[in-house]
């Protein structure tokens, strides 16, 4: 445990010394979210139709935004190397980084959402269903985004390549995610999305550490 603290802990304090680094995401999620209401309209109900799959998408490009430098810096300058000769298992410390990259590109997403709701509109029930499907939500694109970081690091064009790769797994997140707002909205209740994102949860966060790090120890030889 001492070394996941410590390795995420170093992972927060690099990040924010590069406090541009982390604004981008979240200043990206904001722009998206702020420039559909001005260009659909004031028409509110039309506004809260669209509301979920539009903070839902902002909140996808955003953290992918922060995926193509999970493992890059630390692979330029050996640490990952070392990470990988180290006697603490490879998989616990790359779990530790995951975390790190979802407290900076996950949870300022959640914490936002609900303020940017408002614009359009959307019911307190249907704002605290939407905070809830992000905070399920955006942790397993950090889990299955981290997957597609060690399998493109080092690979020129990385970064197209990430993108083909992960995007795709993220569509039922967005699919069950928003649809877990429109279905509160809607009357129908949230709670079978909810469920599904749970069973999305779970295997992404045990078995991407494993999965990471057979990739990267792939990348390092």
């Amino acid at each position: 445990m001492s070394a996941f603290v410590a390795v995420m802990r170093r992972d927060l304090l690099l990040a924010l010394r590069r406090k541009t680094e982390v604004l981008t995401g979240v200043f990206f999620f904001v722009v998206v979210a702020s420039l559909f209401p001005l260009a659909i309209g004031p028409e509110m109900k039309i506004l809260r139709l669209v509301a979920p799959g539009i903070l839902w998408v902002g909140a996808l490009l955003a953290s992918m935004l922060a995926l193509g430098r999970l493992f890059e810096a630390d692979y330029r300058d050996g640490t990952l190397e070392q990470m990988a000769l180290s006697p603490q298992g490879l998989g616990g410390l790359v779990m530790a980084k995951i975390l790190a990259h979802w407290l900076l590109s996950g949870l300022p997403l959640v914490c936002l959402a609900p303020v940017l709701g408002l614009q359009f509109d959307l019911a307190p029930e249907a704002l605290g269903i939407l905070t809830l499907t992000l905070l399920i939500g955006t942790p397993i694109l950090s889990c299955v985004g981290a997957i597609g970081a060690a399998l493109t690091l080092g690979v020129r064009g990385g970064g197209v390549l990430l993108s083909l790769l992960v995007l795709p797994l993220f569509v039922p997140v967005l699919v069950f995610g928003a649809g877990a707002v429109e279905a509160q909205a809607g009357g129908l209740g949230a709670q079978a999305h909810l469920s599904i994102l749970m069973a999305m949860l779970l295997p992404a966060a045990f078995f991407s550490p494993w999965a990471c790090t057979v990739a990267l120890r792939i990348a390092l030889e």
